[in-house]
Formats: C-alpha cells, sequence, structure tokens
C-alpha cells in the first residue's frame, strides 16, 4: 500500500503545479481557508489516512515529494479521507463512483486523443477483486488517481518529454496542479469536462484530431512510384528510368539513359511543385514524383503530440518559424499577416526548438562568430594568412580588445588553443546582412538578414549555422513593427550605415521556433513535410507508432546533401 501512494506521489511530483482556467480558481478559493483535517470514519478512509501519512512524514521538508504529499494528506484529510472515486453498497459490494465512470469513458477512447487507453486501463483498476479488503480498495483509489492524472497530464503535456527525443528540443512541460484538478474533478458535476479542456484549443491541433477521427491509411492514393536511389542526373544511365518515363507520361523507349526529353519532362514536373529547376532527381523531387510525403496515422498523432508541447497561448500577435516548412509567418488573433521564406540549420548545426519573446533589434550588426566556427574555419584561415581578417572585414579581439592578425606569432598558436574571439564589422558582406532580431536565449540563436539570397531560390533551404536568415528582413521588420508608433521599415533603414544601432521594442513579441511536418491548410487539407532533422522519426519511435513516414534512406540522402551544401 505504502509503494502504491510512494508512487503516486513520485507522479505528482514530477506533473508540477498549475491548472489553467476554473481550477486555478478552485486553489485559490482553498487556500484562503483554514486547513482543517477531518477524522476518518471509516476503515477504507482510515487506511488512506495511515497510507497518505507515512508518504507526508517520511519524506524529506523542503522537497517536492514533501510538497505533494502534504497536498494529497490535505486534501483527502479535508473529506475524511473518503474517496473519491468508489462506492460501497450495502451488501460490500465496490464500484466505481459515477464520476468515475465518467472519466472510464474518456480512457475508454483515447485513441481519440492519439493516446493510448492501456496507459490508463490498467489492470489495477478492478474493483471486484477489492470488495472487503480496506488494504485493496485504498490500492484501487489511489491507482485511479494516478490513472486520472496520468490522462489529464498526457492531453495537456504530451506522453513524451520532448528532451528524451532530442536534446535541441528545448521545450519545457507546462505546469499542471495536481491538487487542484482532483478538487475540481471530486467537486465538479461534470469532471469529463474538466479533463477535456486540458487538451489544445489551437486550430490546427483540433484538425488534426478531425482527421485522425476519419483516417484511412488503406485509402491512400499514391501515384506509381519511383525506387529510392542516389539522385539522378542527365545522363546517367538508371534502372529506374523506364519507370520515370511512365510517371512522367513519356512514350516508352528501350534504354536506361537519362535523356534529354525525359530530363526535359523532369524539368517542367519541378517548375509545377516550385522545386528547383534543375532536372537533378534527387531526395525533394523523389518524394515530389511519389506524390509527396505520405501522411500516415502515426504522422498524425506525433505532430498532434508536439502541438501539446506548445504554449496553450502563442500570443495575440507572434512569430511563427516552422523548420520542415523552411518558413516564418506573423499572426495576429490567429489570423496570419505576413510570411516569409527562412533558411535554418543543417543537420549538423540543427535550429532548436523552443519559444521565446523578440527584445531587439539590431541594425547594422557585429557578427560575433560562434567559436565552432572559428575553431573550424577562421582559425585556420588566419593562421595560414593573417591577411585574412581584414579580407573578410573582421575584427581579432583579445580581452575585447581588437589587436592586429600581423602583431602575433602565429607560430605559438593552434586551432585548439586559439585564444581570441572574432567578430565580423557591419557591412555589405556581414554574414547577418543589414538587420537581426534578438530574442536572447541560451542558444544564441535569432532571425536576420543575409547576404546570401541565392539560396531562397531552393526548395531546401537547411543551410546555415542554427540562426534563421529571412528572406526579406525588412518587410519582416515592417511587418513586425505593426504595433510600435515611433519604430517602422522607414526609420530602421535610415540608420544603414558603418555602426551598429540598437532598438528596442515597447512590446516584447512571442516568436516560436517549432517543427511539425504536417500543417492545416485554410480548406482543411494535410499538406506534410520533410523530416529534415528526423525529430518526428524518432518521436513516432518513442511512442511506439508505426513506422516513418520517409524511408530511412531517403532521410540518410538528405542529410548527406544538405551537410555538403552547408557554408
Amino acid at each position: 500500500m505504502n509503494k502504491i501512494l510512494v508512487s503516486l506521489v513520485a507522479v505528482l511530483a514530477g506533473i508540477g503545479s498549475v491548472l489553467p482556467g476554473v481550477a486555478q480558481e478552485v486553489v485559490a478559493g482553498l487556500a484562503a481557508s483554514p486547513i482543517i483535517i477531518a477524522p476518518p470514519q471509516t476503515p477504507l478512509a482510515q487506511t488512506i489516512k495511515v497510507g497518505l501519512s507515512t508518504a507526508y512524514n517520511g519524506a524529506p521538508k523542503d522537497t517536492t515529494a514533501y510538497t505533494e504529499a502534504q497536498k494529497l494528506y490535505f486534501f483527502y484529510g479535508a473529506r475524511h479521507f473518503e474517496p473519491i472515486w468508489l462506492s460501497t453498497a450495502a451488501n460490500g459490494d465496490v464500484a466505481f463512483s459515477e464520476p468515475a465512470q465518467k472519466i472510464l469513458t474518456l480512457f475508454e477512447a483515447a485513441e481519440s486523443e492519439g493516446l493510448r487507453p492501456s496507459d490508463y486501463l490498467t489492470p489495477d483498476l478492478n474493483p471486484a477483486g477489492a470488495k472487503g479488503d480496506p488494504l485493496k480498495l485504498a490500492a484501487l483509489e489511489t491507482a485511479f488517481s494516478g490513472a486520472a492524472l496520468r490522462y489529464a497530464t498526457h492531453l495537456y503535456n504530451g506522453r513524451i518529454l520532448p528532451q528524451s527525443v532530442d536534446a535541441n528540443l528545448d521545450i519545457q512541460p507546462k505546469k499542471l496542479d495536481e491538487a487542484a484538478l482532483l478538487v475540481q474533478l471530486a467537486l465538479s458535476p461534470d469532471p469529463v469536462s474538466v479533463l477535456t479542456a486540458l487538451e489544445p484549443t489551437h486550430p490546427e491541433f483540433l484538425a488534426l484530431k478531425s482527421a485522425l477521427a476519419t483516417f484511412d491509411d488503406s485509402k491512400t492514393d499514391r501515384p506509381i512510384q519511383i525506387a529510392t536511389g542516389p539522385s539522378l542526373k542527365p545522363g546517367m544511365i538508371d534502372a529506374r528510368v523506364p519507370t520515370l518515363r511512365t510517371r512522367l507520361d513519356l512514350p516508352a523507349v528501350d534504354d536506361l539513359v537519362y535523356d534529354d526529353a525525359t530530363v526535359e519532362a523532369m524539368k517542367l514536373f519541378q517548375s509545377n511543385v516550385g522545386l528547383d529547376v534543375d532536372g537533378v532527381i534527387g531526395p525533394a523531387s523523389l518524394v515530389a514524383l511519389n506524390g509527396g510525403v505520405p501522411v500516415t496515422k502515426a504522422d498524425i498523432i506525433a505532430n498532434m503530440e508536439r502541438w501539446r508541447w506548445m504554449p496553450r497561448d502563442l500570443g495575440q500577435f507572434n512569430v511563427f518559424v516552422n523548420i520542415p516548412e523552411f518558413r516564418l509567418a506573423i499572426s495576429r488573433n490567429g489570423i496570419e499577416e505576413y510570411a516569409t521564406r527562412v533558411v535554418v540549420g543543417t543537420v549538423k548545426n540543427q535550429t532548436p526548438v523552443f519559444s521565446d519573446n523578440i527584445r531587439h533589434i539590431v541594425v547594422n550588426p557585429y557578427w560575433n562568430v560562434p567559436s565552432s566556427i572559428i575553431k573550424g574555419e577562421i582559425a585556420p584561415a588566419v593562421m595560414n594568412n593573417p591577411a585574412y581578417i581584414d579580407n573578410q572585414n573582421m575584427d581579432l579581439l583579445y580581452n575585447d580588445e581588437p589587436v592586429s592578425p600581423w602583431q602575433v606569432d602565429w607560430s605559438q598558436v593552434s586551432s585548439t588553443n586559439f585564444p581570441f574571439r572574432v567578430r565580423q564589422r557591419p557591412g555589405p558582406g556581414n554574414a547577418l546582412g543589414q538587420i537581426k532580431f534578438l530574442f536572447p536565449n541560451k542558444h544564441d540563436v535569432y532571425l536576420h538578414d543575409t547576404p546570401s539570397k541565392a539560396l531562397f531560390s531552393r526548395s531546401t533551404r537547411a543551410l546555415s549555422h542554427g540562426c534563421v536568415r529571412v528572406q526579406n528582413p525588412m518587410e519582416f521588420a515592417d511587418a513586425l513593427m505593426a504595433n510600435e508608433p515611433n519604430i517602422s521599415r522607414t526609420s530602421l533603414e535610415a540608420m544603414f550605415g558603418p555602426a551598429e544601432r540598437w532598438v528596442n521594442p515597447e512590446k516584447q513579441i512571442p516568436v516560436h521556433m517549432a517543427y511539425f511536418t504536417i500543417r492545416v491548410g485554410a480548406d482543411g487539407a494535410l499538406k506534410p513535410y520533410g523530416d529534415i532533422y528526423g525529430h518526428n522519426a524518432k518521436l513516432v519511435a518513442a511512442m511506439g507508432l508505426a513506422k516513418p513516414s520517409i524511408a530511412p534512406e531517403i532521410i540518410a540522402e538528405v542529410n548527406s546533401i544538405v551537410d555538403e551544401l552547408s557554408p
């Protein structure tokens, strides 16, 4: 019994401390009242009290376990330690109470939420085996509380801890006040509504949930499939060419050469679907030929999970960067006002997933070169040729003071023992372009301009060192400052010059670096995107779902290509 209660307390300790909405009012009401521990009046209540008291008094003070055990003890103590979920008939038969029965219907329908009924309908939820045994009745009571809290946590924060999927998913679980939730469930005539209120209200989450309810993998129509393999370039010989000709509605030809006629048909196809028009059949073109990235039920559930990781409130006015989509959008009250293309980090230098607030705009920025780039690129270059620093419009800094590279004895310096910082001065060739948008974070990632404009024409744009490059930065700046009376595109462009200038908006703007491989269009259609970092495949595996939608060999080829293209 004590083990069960201690386990429940451990579950509670891991959940956090703020329930949204009406539950907070319940806590406030309780906090304003004196705490009264009512004596137990039945053997079952006495057993519950003993177990909770043992967990409460056995936990070290000033610990989360102590706090959570105290909450449970006070909660049950205020109601004579009587159970919430059980009712006992005159003949001693035990059954779940009416509120518990309603919650059990949610457990049974958990698949409609993208969850697993078996996570909640566990073997220890068996009233028949507890008849006449106070110890088993108490265990049944606490087991149901644990299942209810587990279900609530999964609705609110998802089943999987983001960091367990990948360290670049820097997302902290939202806090949930478990004691307040138990109070709310015990007092509410409709506990189902209390729990369902915990699920995300984002329109795209609700659209995915709706799609899940009607999804049928077997009815997914696919065009004739081109087999995976190396990138196919004009003039190459490949066994897939005859199938490719059939796919492109060309006359059959009895050879395996990727000839001019087939290349031209492929270029037309690439143009029609918005890909780079080069006739080369690489990973992106192959996926498009095969009907795009196929949407599976597992992909829908994984994207629902990621929406549960997102803040409940994205902000009335916010910036949303969807990494797999290579796209940035500004929305107001859920309506998109501006969008542009972006370049994100390579597979090797991934853009992290997190939320923050844009606090500063920097015009004519210095680029403080990351240590990884200094070590891998700049240190070898300057040790080989001290003129490199001036040629790149850079400063070599020692103790934050500029030093001449010509005065350094480079024979005493190595790439691994490089005592200098490097920054690039403002100017047309600056890697950050003319403007950057800062939301200070531990990853040192931000949005910025770039002189490498040609990269935005590529269909796959995982090409940066981790920061997000914006295609039309001044248009973006103008849209971003829509709520700032004293800042505009005109005022920012007037600052262009050799000196770095900082501008601080009056209002901070929420920015979300997100990772969704399925987006929902205005027409309700699901639009899939490539899993460029493999986060979706890893989440699908962690959730015990089906095979990821993109074959591993395609993912490997994409990763290889984008690494080769990294600047």
